[in-house]
Formats: C-alpha cells, structure tokens, sequence
C-alpha cells in the first residue's frame, strides 16, 4: 500500500502512538486537542492495554487494574476537556476500603473514615493513633510536593529537581531513606507494618529497597480513600478513549506496529501489516525495550539488553478471572490476604527469582459492589498472585496455585467454593508476554527503588531518533494507572515542544 500521510492542513502535525493503554490515549487526546493529527496504533483487538476487559457467561471481568486511588490524577486530566469524573462515569468510595486478612483468619476492616482508622489502630497498637495521623500528614506533604512539583517532569535531567524550593524540601521527600526503615519508626506491630507496606510489595519493589517518598501512597489510599469506577476499570479505559475520539483521535486496533522507518535521524514512517504511514513524531507507550529492540536498528538503540537486565522490575503475577454460581459472604470488594510470611514472599520475587513456597495473595470481588459484572447471585471473582518476572508458567504450575490458593480462600471464607467455579481462566507470565510484548512478562513495569525514580528511569526522549518519545510503565513516573496518565500527558507535552520547535 503507498504512503498514507495523516496531515493535511497547513500547520497540522501527524503523531503515531504505539500502544492504546492509559498512557497512549491520554498523550493522544492531548495531542490532538491542539490540533495535530493522532493515530493510535494498537496490536490488540480491543483498547486499554492491561485495563483490557472480557466478558463470559454473563460475567464481565477486569483484566488488570482494579485499585483506584489518587482519584485528583483522574480528575485533574477531565478538567483539561472541561469535563469532571462525575461527568463521565460514578465513582464510588469503598467502606470498607478493603480487608486484610492475617495468620489465623482473622480479618481487618480498613474504614473509609480515617478518624475510625485511627481508632483501628491504637485498638492494636498503644500509641498508634497519633503515628498514624503523623505517618500519614507526611505522606500528605510528599504527595502535594509531588503532585505539584515533581511528578510532570520529564526527568530529562537533575537540573528539573534543583529550584530553591525544591531543593529545601529535599530531605523532607525522604528520597535516600528506606520505605521500610521509615515505617518502623512509627509501627512496631507487625500487622500494621504489613498494611503500611503492602502497596510496595505489589507495585513496587522490596520495602527496604523503595525510597521513603512512597509513604504518598499510604497518604492516597488511607486518607484520600480507595474508590470502585462503576462498571468496572473498562469503564474508565472507555471513557479515555471517549475523550480521546472526541479530541479527533483515529484508533486503529489488531494494527501491530512492525517497524519504524528512520532517515536523518528521525522516524519518518510506521509500517504496520500492508501499510506504511507518513508521520512527524511518534510516542511509544508499548513495552519500551520492545519498541527499541524490535522496531529500530541497533544503531538506534538507547538500551541494550544488558541495561534491562541489570533493572529491577515490579513483579509479574499469576492472575485467575473466575466466575462463581453464588454469593460469598466473607469477601470484601478488596481482599489482601497477608497470613504468610511477608518478608519470604519478597525475596522469592525479588531475590531468588523463583516459584513463592508461601504466597501473599489478593482477591478482587467487584459484585460486592457492583451487580453489573455478574449475573444475579453470582461472583465474580479476580485472584491475584505476585511473582518474579521470567519465571516459566505451565499449566501445571498455574494449577498447582490455584488449588493452593483456593485452599487457603475457601479456609477464610468457610465454604467451598471450587466446586461453584462456572467461569476459570488464568493469566501470567506468557500471556502478559504474548499480549503486550512485555519484557520478561512483567506486569507493573519497573520498580520504584531509589536507582530507578525520576531521573534514573529510562529516558522519555530517545537521544538518538530525534522524533522518538516513550510512555507508561518503563518510563517516568512508574507504575500504577495515574502514573501512565501522568507519563501520557508528560510526553504529549514534550512532543508539543518538538513539533513547535519544528516549525
């Protein structure tokens, strides 16, 4: 097929987005809002990267995301298009947030309101009360000086982080202290350090490892509060690709970008299965080391394979989606089961590299909430296992685990409930490799140690294709769905810079 350009009007720009996930949609809507032309390139056949959904036999299931927090992230992009989250879709605040679940069975309600939390937790710990509001101010002032000054950088440089202002607050960011060392200062009991530190586990990297700035999140999901989009997370990727089209963005999807065409250093065509696009600028916000490894020369290249191996990546996970013929009165909408050993479970995903011998789980049951994504009397059910990323996932394994965890879910529910199970399929290291060309399988993108915050992540702009920009999880500002919407608008904005400097 000859040449497609994109743009025709004067002025107007063609920008290519590789990948419909959080991170590409909102860097398109963005884009195209100042008037250049946006096509988003997606290998699969629906949007919204890990948010994708699917639905069986009257169940209509998550794939990924499931946890809203920061709901400010969400609503600050919808102000850019004159709309508001209550707009678009409803968001409602889960009382309990959610429940963990410790050795024993014995169960924790975390309440929304946080004067009753703070009552929690000086029923478990004496003192608690008053370190948990002070734990929690800090987080505060790390979020607010993140949110405002810090995390819609680019990280092109130190030279971003070095104002007065910033400066001064430096220490107070708690970038050199540990996550773990900090919390330790506050809480002695353990179950308390487990609820303090569990978001680390499952996004980040190993608590002593993540930086003390990550005690923001603490201040998100127990102060700010944790919200459930009705609907489900399909619902929110729908409503960003709604924006989006609304902005003029073109979806094209089963279009797996092949290659990108360079000359004089810029990309000046993607080529898809039968078709060659003109194009001025190009946003990668798909598996970043595939973009580089498999659609450039190695001449073009910013990292080798040597450079991702030596990173530190979040965990992958085992994932089962099941579908279930009755009522389960135990479950909460968020259900963390913490009644192993914490801190083996993090060697074996960080350190070792292995199978868990004793695995922290987590279990999604969204029609506590929300009758839509189940048919009535039924649940619907997300269990969720971290792991390493790389590891081998047969299906054998995967079974192995699932009845492992079924074990263990049925013990706290106090009822059987394979033998309800309607809807299974499971989900891991292969599928996130086969879906999303993710390096090692990963699921949430690299870790949030020190040596790979801000500036220490890998570039937004490659230093060698001139035209060529990345988004999402391997890039600033990490993983988690508001960091993709922050990395999307962060890249839209430093595409803005080139295409005017351009003209």
């Amino acid at each position: 097929m000859p040449d497609t350009p994109i743009h025709n009007i004067a002025g107007k720009k063609s920008v290519g987005i590789i990948g419909a996930g959080f991170a590409g949609m909102a860097a398109g809507a963005i884009l195209a809002g100042e008037g250049h032309d946006v096509t988003v390139f997606e290998k699969n056949d629906t949007i919204g990267g890990r948010a994708r959904t699917f639905s069986e036999k009257g169940f209509t299931f998550d794939m990924g995301p499931s946890w809203y927090w920061m709901p400010d992230v969400y609503e600050r992009f919808f102000e850019r298009f004159g709309r508001s989250t209550a707009d678009l879709y409803q968001l409602r605040q889960l009382d309990p947030g959610f429940a963990v679940i410790f050795e024993d069975n014995a169960a924790i309600d975390i309440p929304a309101d946080f004067e009753e939390l703070c009552l929690l937790f000086e029923q478990i710990e004496t003192g608690a009360a008053e370190k948990l509001r002070r734990f929690i101010a800090d987080g505060e002032f790390k979020y607010r000086v993140g949110m405002d000054d810090m995390v819609y950088k680019p990280g092109h440089s130190i030279t971003e982080f070095l104002s007065l202002r910033l400066f001064g607050q430096a220490l107070q960011l708690q970038l050199f202290s540990s996550f773990s060392k900090h919390a330790r200062r506050f809480f002695k009991d353990q179950r308390l350090l487990a609820l303090i530190e569990f978001p680390v586990l499952f996004l980040g990297a190993m608590p002593r490892d993540t930086p003390a700035l990550y005690s923001l999140m603490n201040y998100s999901g127990l102060k700010q509060g944790t919200f459930y989009p009705m609907g489900g997370f399909g619902k929110v990727a729908d409503t960003f690709q709604y924006i989006a089209r609304q902005a003029g963005v073109q979806f094209r999807t089963s279009q797996a970008v092949e290659k990108l065409e360079t000359a004089g250093g810029r990309v000046k065509h993607i080529h898809t299965a039968g078709r060659s696009v003109q194009i001025d600028a190009v946003i990668g916000s798909a598996d970043y080391r595939h973009i580089e490894q498999a659609l450039l020369t190695p001449g073009e290249r910013q990292y080798e394979d040597s450079y991702w191996q030596e990173r530190t990546f979040a965990p992958s996970c085992l994932l089962f989606y099941l579908g279930v013929d009755k009522r389960i009165a135990k479950l909460r909408h968020h259900n963390l089961f913490f009644d192993q050993d914490f801190g083996l479970h993090s060697e074996e995903i960080y350190k070792d590299k292995k199978w868990p011998t004793a695995p922290l789980f987590y279990v999604c049951c969204p029609s506590v909430t929300d009758p839509s994504v189940a048919p009535e009397g039924h649940e619907n059910l997300f269990v969720l296992m971290p792991i390493a990323t790389g590891l081998p996932d047969p299906e054998p394994i995967r079974e192995h685990y699932y009845q492992l965890l079924m074990d263990r879910l049925e013990k706290f529910a106090g009822e059987t409930i394979r033998d309800r199970v309607v809807f299974k399929r499971s989900y891991c290291v292969s599928d996130f490799k086969n879906d999303y060309n993710a390096y090692q399988g990963n699921a949430y993108g690299l870790a949030n140690t020190l040596r790979q915050t801000a500036i220490f992540k890998p570039k937004l702009k490659s230093p060698k294709v001139n035209n060529l920009f990345f988004a999402g999880q391997l890039t600033v500002p990490g993983p988690g769905v508001p960091p993709a919407i922050i990395s999307g608008t962060i890249a839209a904005h430093e595409v803005l810079k080139y295409l005017n400097s351009q003209l």
